[in-house]
């Protein structure tokens, strides 16, 4: 078939400069974690994708997991009373969904999103080792057990599961509406 002069191959982009192909880095600026420019080899890879998917996905189960039963938890094996326990786990999700904002201004003023995830995604964790120690804590204890130590733990654990929730949704949650720069895109996904 012969090729009309329409439908010649014209760039997405205009404003982007044509890539030289025998350079080894990205013409457009673009920069790795180190701030130095950016690899061909390297860059455009699914790795990124599957990190940030699976941190919002067992961050989720986890997050929500935790506040379907800690009512239960806090009048079973914390004895208090409904309204209590209730007023915990209202205020517990409500500074849970109240930290966004404080990961958000951290992301954009300091440590940009990946930097965030990472230091955020370990306080998390951190949170939810305390909190799974204050549910074994009167096993380890044994005689020894003390409410007010299993109180203190359990709530120290609950507030980094908090705010390390405050640092992975605004990062995450905002990841695609990222611009995506289509030249590269096309020319990756060939």
């Amino acid at each position: 078939m012969a090729m009309d002069a329409q439908d010649e191959e014209k760039p997405l982009i205009h404003h982007l400069p044509p890539q030289d192909e025998t350079s080894e880095f990205i013409s457009d600026g673009t920069v790795d974690i180190s701030n130095l420019s950016a690899r061909k080899q390297r860059t455009g890879n699914w790795t990124a994708c599957f990190f940030i998917l699976g941190a919002e996905f067992t961050e989720c189960v986890a997050f929500f997991a935790v506040s379907k039963n800690l009512v239960t938890y806090r009048t079973g094996v914390l004895p208090e009373s409904n309204v209590n326990a209730a007023t915990t786990v209202s205020t517990w999700i409500g500074t849970a969904f109240f930290k966004p904002l404080i990961g958000a201004f951290l992301a954009d003023t300091f440590w940009g999103r990946y930097w965030t995830i990472v230091i955020f995604i370990s306080v998390y964790v951190i949170g939810m080792t305390i909190l799974t120690g204050s549910a074994l804590l009167p096993l380890l204890m044994g005689l020894s057990y003390n409410r007010g130590i299993h109180c203190l733990t359990a709530y120290l654990g609950l507030y980094l599961v908090a705010l390390g929730n405050g640092g992975i949704k605004p990062c995450v949650s905002a990841a695609p509406l990222v611009p995506i720069n289509l030249t590269r895109l096309i020319q990756w996904s060939g």
